[in-house]
């Protein structure tokens, strides 16, 4: 017997919207009847398509996880934010395999009806962004896949672990949040945070963590950044609210703390391997402020208001 392609295919754009699906339902938006319904999933599991029949008052059909993709349905529009969110992925940095978004959009477009791929094609070649493509070391999207789901199931990992002076290391931690920040994916523990482009392997193990701490992952891993082990120490209290000189900073850079004895000014806290640029940064505070540490950023300070002021007078 004879099926209709297309209403087999509009079958399976139903069931892609998730759930169960009663038979009932199917036949009246197919515009067919039951019986016809119960062929079209027939057909579909000929194709080795995972469609799982649900027994019972409120049974029907339904998309199971299959051993493989089944074909995708998309609209004008998911098309489009599918394709967008590649090329976005991509220049952020975040997409683990460094040619994964080219070749999954290229598929996308192949598919695609010529009408909208010409269209999507025009807002690509004619797109540009205004923040730089970052050019991160891509991430294994099996490390990154079981460090989530670890994270999520409160489980220990191993990790073979590449420090950034080089040195190898074996390491087991308790994830519990995985953060996307400047180019790089960053996971957060209790005590630290590891860059996931610098673990080369992770396995799950069957021991469980404790409670996730009480402070969100982003935050943690924008801590970690703002307090990693280099050379200088830098700490300056700076008249301003906790929001208006965050603002006025990267994030990532510092930490910004208020003071409890004036609600009117915070502690700016930050690491640097030199201080050249750090007098730039506290002038584009543009707000007054006093250096606590370290001292030789102080007649640093002073050389750029001194070139400042030079330059200005021409």
């Amino acid at each position: 017997m004879t099926r209709p392609t297309s209403r087999v295919l509009a079958l399976l754009e139903l069931l892609q919207g998730g759930g169960t699906r009663r038979v009932a339902d199917l036949a009246d938006r197919l515009g067919v009847d039951e019986r016809t319904v119960r062929r079209y999933a027939e057909h579909l599991v000929d194709l080795d398509i995972p469609v799982s029949s649900v027994r019972g008052r409120y049974g029907g059909y339904r998309l199971a996880p299959g051993y493989r993709m089944p074909p995708l349905m998309l609209t004008d529009d998911e098309a489009v934010a599918v394709a967008i969110g590649l090329v976005v992925g991509r220049r952020a940095g975040l997409v683990p395999e460094s040619t994964a978004s080219e070749s999954a959009l290229a598929k996308l477009l192949r598919v695609l009806p010529a009408r909208l791929a010409d269209r999507l094609g025009a807002l690509l070649t004619t797109s540009s962004f205004t923040a730089p493509q970052r050019s991160a070391a891509p991430t294994d999207t099996g490390v990154l896949l079981t460090i989530a789901e670890a994270a999520r199931d409160r489980l220990m990992v191993e990790i073979a672990y590449t420090d950034r002076r080089g040195q190898r290391s074996t390491r087991t931690i308790a994830p519990y949040g995985v953060v996307g920040h400047a180019g790089h994916w960053y996971v957060a523990t209790a005590d630290r945070t590891f860059r996931l482009d610098r673990i080369t392997s992770a396995s799950l193990l069957t021991a469980t963590t404790e409670e996730a701490p009480g402070n969100d992952p982003a935050r943690a891993v924008l801590e970690s950044l703002a307090t990693a082990p280099w050379t200088h120490t830098v700490s300056v209290r700076v008249h301003g609210t906790a929001d208006d000189v965050q603002r006025r900073l990267p994030l990532g850079l510092a930490l910004v703390t208020p003071l409890d004895a004036d609600p009117v000014q915070v502690r700016v806290q930050l690491r640097a391997e030199r201080l050249d640029w750090v007098p730039a940064l506290l002038a584009g505070l543009d707000r007054p402020f006093v250096i606590e540490e370290p001292a030789d950023l102080r007649q640093q300070v002073a050389d750029l208001a001194s070139r400042l002021a030079t330059w200005a007078d021409g």
